[in-house]
């Protein structure tokens, strides 16, 4: 069976492509992480070496805000749809699963007008723009949470969890290294805010736990080169309870997150889906503009395991408190709540896609 993957949601589709690795996949993905940065995206760098074939199409994206990029990339809309139908046509898939996000609809679009199945996971606790469209023009549609049912019709839509990567599933527990450990991360693109509030306080933060930086790639801040400058002025024994990294692979986040005391980060689902299943505390600073990132940290702090900051306004000094009093305080934030997360989620979505592409 020929099976096309549309990407944005990285973590979700390679565990799904785990189970369906027998079958032919191209999967269709953004090579930049920015729209006019030149910095390769974290989706190319991970399918590529996998040995997956990788497509980039130039889809439109409804930016967050407006910049000098906004109108030049909605114009890219008819240039998406027109390759998007060129690589189905030419691949000739059986079915097409689609992980949300920007980019899923031209393809989804070029799918339905040359009569292939298709199929799409909604990550969220919601429901997203480019999923609320794509259902129109989808055989089924899959959902990660129950609260997302009333959003899709239906008599096509299916919970079957979030996949988390297996490397989170099958992961063992790490020999806990002395003192406390944060972990800081901004996804797989990083966050320049929290980058921010790290630099600000790092000799403050290093005296009281080790750190461990994910900080992305952004060549518009340069956020990892500056702080890896400033790492390397520290006095010889905070330099060493810095860890730096641009990105962290797969198989280490399972370790990372497993012997953190504190997980700093944004509150994309995946994220807060990993902290879950490891119910682990932590200190989420959700994206702000728009309320899906608001919503997910706001359910983390329902369930016991987060404390929620909001970007605007929110000083160093703030910053730091909140992160002190949590790391004094951490057996306050526990949860029962372990049983959302469903472990068979992957193969569930595998099932429903390799369903989807028999032909009848």
């Amino acid at each position: 069976m020929k099976i096309i993957v549309v990407g944005g949601h990285l973590s979700p589709a390679l565990s799904v492509i785990s189970h369906i690795k027998e079958h032919e996949i191209l999967y269709i993905g953004r090579k930049h992480t920015f729209e006019g940065d030149k910095a390769l995206s974290l989706e190319y760098r991970v399918v590529s070496s996998s040995g997956i074939n990788f497509k980039g199409i130039s889809a439109a994206r409804l930016q967050r805000k407006f910049t000098v990029n906004t109108i030049p990339s909605l114009l890219k809309f008819p240039i998406g749809f027109v390759q998007s139908f060129l690589i189905l046509r030419n691949f000739k898939p059986n079915v097409v699963l689609g992980f949300g996000g920007y980019l899923e609809i031209p393809v989804i679009l070029a799918a339905f007008i040359l009569r292939i199945p298709t199929v799409i996971h909604e990550q969220s606790l919601g429901a997203g723009l480019a999923n609320r469209i794509s259902s129109f023009f989808s055989k089924k549609i899959l959902i990660s949470w129950e609260s997302s049912l009333k959003f899709f019709p239906g008599k096509k839509t299916i919970l079957t969890g979030l996949p988390l990567r297996n490397e989170i599933l099958q992961s063992s527990s790490p020999e806990k290294s002395e003192g406390k450990l944060i972990y800081v991360t901004g996804g797989s693109s990083g966050s320049h805010a929290i980058n921010l509030l790290i630099e600000k306080n790092l000799k403050e933060f290093l005296k009281i736990a080790k750190i461990f930086h994910q900080t992305g790639d952004s060549k518009e801040f340069n956020d990892f080169d500056k702080l890896l400058a400033l790492r390397e002025s520290l006095p010889e024994e905070l330099k060493k309870r810095y860890m730096l990294m641009k990105f962290v692979d797969s198989k280490d986040v399972a370790n990372i997150l497993q012997s953190a005391d504190l997980v700093i980060s944004r509150s994309g689902i995946n994220t807060i889906s990993e902290i879950l299943f490891f119910k682990k505390p932590s200190l989420l600073i959700p994206l702000s503009i728009g309320r899906e990132q608001k919503n997910n940290a706001l359910f983390m702090k329902s369930l016991g395991l987060a404390e929620v900051l909001y970007q605007e306004n929110l000083t160093p000094f703030q910053f730091l408190t909140a992160v002190e009093g949590i790391l004094k305080n951490l057996e306050n934030y526990k949860t029962n709540n372990a049983d959302l997360i469903k472990k068979n989620a992957a193969e569930e979505v595998a099932k429903e896609v390799l369903n989807a592409g028999k032909k009848i």
